[in-house]
């Protein structure tokens, strides 16, 4: 038997339907697994003895391990998915942390703190925006960086001085 475009044709004519169903007691994409079937078939060098036996088993073979592909991709996006939403939520309770703390703190010890963490300044900077000296405003941060860790409520990560 020759390999032909008729061929090809009549087996999907023939068992399409039937391989979809086929395909659907393992996998999602049933479409899927029976186009990469006919595919593979397409690229025989010989024409299998029983074309239908071999597609039916190809499609089974295929449809397997797509489903073990699926479900592993679930749980890596799901253990992802699981690991952001616990970043994002502890994130935000830091954050919230963080704002209370800032808002109890008076406003020219706020402005220190937020122009040197979040701000990025440095104490020159900061003595400019303010209107102290450099010491002065070094100082001041110390001040309330050990208030605040006497407290145990620093607003946000530690950085270097």
């Amino acid at each position: 038997m020759q390999l032909t475009a008729q061929l090809l044709a009549e087996l999907l004519d023939r068992h399409g339907a039937a391989l979809k169903l086929y395909a659907q007691q393992w996998c999602r994409s049933p479409d899927d697994v029976v186009q990469q079937a006919l595919i593979e078939f397409a690229g025989c060098r010989e024409v299998p003895t029983n074309p239908a036996a071999w597609l039916f088993a190809t499609v089974r073979r295929r449809a397997i391990s797509r489903a073990r592909s699926d479900k592993r991709r679930r749980y890596r996006e799901e253990a992802a998915a699981s690991e952001w939403f616990k970043r994002a939520r502890d994130k935000d309770e830091a954050a919230q942390r963080a704002a209370d703390t800032l808002a109890e703190l008076p406003l020219a010890d706020r402005e220190v703190i937020i122009a040197r963490f979040w701000g990025g300044l440095t104490f020159e900077e900061i003595a400019t925006l303010t209107g102290m000296s450099t010491s002065s405003a070094q100082r001041r941060f110390e001040q309330i960086m050990s208030r605040l860790r006497e407290r145990n409520e620093l607003p946000c990560p530690k950085i270097s001085q």
